[in-house]
């Protein structure tokens, strides 16, 4: 009931999913990411023992494949499955169960899977994966969205839209953003809508947030208040308003 795409950028490290489908709250149970290590979605008659047991395989340094074929072949439910993944060494796996609702399959490529089921035909598969290929320049977020829209565009879900979500991890073991629409009736153009309110706050915060390198965080709140003030200056001359409010949480 679902199409998705998990990738791996090479030029930055990040991994991401991205997800829609015609059922509520999709980026509850389908994206699954450990960061510096493999990024997997979990669809169809959706497990999401497979996607968390598949990231933390990948996140002990098995190759993709392997932590594939193990997981279906200890599953009795595997027929009516989906499962694709890519690693941090750009590597894929993906599985497209007999007995998932077509038009369903699956195209790989180095780095990147896209995957789907009950969708509208295969040109959905096809023309999320061509725009992700096409759009090498973008951010790997804005590379995600883009993909997933010329995908709704082939026809995406035939049942329709209601949530979709967007994930990317960095080097932290929390994401960088995430992103989710859980029941909207434009679910892809409210996650663009939300990314751009993130922009007015959220990822400037967002920098000053404890790492594995700096545990401390970073908590003088003069430059952060600077780029904020910055980043509205912005939007004015533009003739944006911001929605968001003070910092920080």
């Amino acid at each position: 009931m679902t199409y998705s795409i998990v990738a791996h950028d090479a030029d930055t490290g990040e991994l991401g999913v991205a997800v829609a489908s015609r059922f509520f709250a999709v980026g509850a149970l389908v994206p699954h990411i450990r960061a510096g290590k493999g990024a997997v979605a979990t669809q169809a008659f959706v497990s999401p023992l497979w996607g968390i047991d598949a990231a933390d395989r990948l996140a002990a340094g098995e190759a993709p494949q392997d932590v594939l074929e193990a997981l279906v072949r200890a599953d009795e439910g595997r027929a009516n499955r989906q499962l694709h993944m890519v690693d941090a060494q750009g590597r894929t796996a993906a599985y497209t169960g007999p007995d998932c609702v077509g038009w369903c399959g699956h195209l790989t490529a180095e780095g990147v899977s896209v995957a789907g089921n009950m969708l509208a035909g295969e040109a959905v598969v096809a023309e999320t994966m061509a725009a992700y290929q096409a759009h090498a320049g973008l951010p790997l977020i804005e590379r995600l969205m883009t993909a997933m829209e010329a995908g709704e565009k082939a026809g995406g879900d035939k049942r329709g839209t209601q949530s979709a979500a967007v994930i990317v991890h960095r080097t932290e073991p929390y994401p960088w953003l995430d992103l989710r629409a859980d029941d909207h009736p434009d679910p892809l153009a409210e996650l663009r809508r939300l990314y751009d309110v993130a922009h007015e706050r959220f990822l400037i915060m967002s920098k000053t947030l404890p790492t594995r390198a700096n545990p401390h965080g970073t908590l003088d709140r003069k430059g952060i208040d600077a780029e904020i003030a910055a980043a509205e200056d912005r939007r004015k001359a533009e003739g944006r308003a911001s929605r968001s409010f003070a910092t920080p949480l």
